[in-house]
């Protein structure tokens, strides 16, 4: 059974940013998360799972592209923080599905640590009225160029949490899920303004523009399909 929310959830709408990886735009309040279904040979992989109590509306915005949850057989997680790891125990409950995160990101998945708040008393405000993110077991702990998943690469960006993790899709030219490394608005590529550690924010920023890709998704903001590497390399741009 799905644990209310602080505010009612709405599936805002679903988007296919190249053959069979769809952007899933759900609602919480006045705060739009994404969620990433890919299509693969052997399921559905899901990058992140939204916030607590949104195993339903996943379920539903699969449906709409003709999937149901039972088809999901991994979830990558990108980190821990309540918006993109919320849903992952019931999803993971629901469906067998192995969960895959950094080593550094399990304790806190798993509640052998707090999840980690963010600065200042607004943040901490929105960040506790999100709510506890039930624990979960990590299954597998991807590190930096693993694959856990044929053709996926982990990346590991650090700066946003210690164990933040983007993946590369060998898709379509290169899909890149950045998770909240970065952030899109407009067309452009953005850094995020809550981060653990800035310094190592901005390095992680600038390693992904040496890669080539040509896709991006992010766990806030549209996806940017064509030239996504080129908005990444203008992002850090001196």
């Amino acid at each position: 059974m799905d644990r209310p929310a602080v505010a009612p959830e709405r599936l805002c709408g679903v988007r296919e940013v190249v053959d069979g990886v769809f952007e899933l735009r759900l609602g919480f309040g006045n705060v739009n998360v994404n969620v990433h279904a890919v299509r693969t040979d052997d399921g559905v992989v899901l990058v992140d799972t939204g916030l607590p109590g949104q195993t339903a509306v996943i379920e539903r915005a699969l449906r709409g592209i003709g999937r149901h949850l039972g088809e999901v057989t991994a979830i990558l997680l990108t980190h821990h923080h309540p918006d993109h790891a919320g849903s992952a125990a019931q999803v993971r409950e629901r469906t067998g599905a192995r969960l895959i995160a950094h080593a550094a990101e399990a304790p806190f998945v798993n509640g052998a640590f707090p999840a980690e708040e963010p600065a200042g008393r607004l943040k901490k405000f929105l960040f506790r009225r999100i709510g506890r993110v039930e624990p979960t077991r990590v299954d597998q702990l991807a590190g930096d160029g693993a694959e856990p998943i044929p053709g996926f690469t982990a990346l590991h960006t650090p700066g946003h949490t210690r164990g933040h993790l983007c993946f590369l899709l060998d898709r379509a030219g290169g899909v890149l899920f950045a998770g909240d490394a970065a952030a899109s608005s407009g067309g452009r590529v953005t850094g995020l303004t809550v981060v653990a550690d800035p310094e190592r924010a901005v390095q992680s920023l600038a390693r992904l523009a040496e890669r080539d890709f040509e896709h991006a998704v992010f766990g806030h903001g549209p996806a940017i399909s064509g030239g996504a590497a080129a908005r990444f390399r203008e992002a850090v741009a001196p």
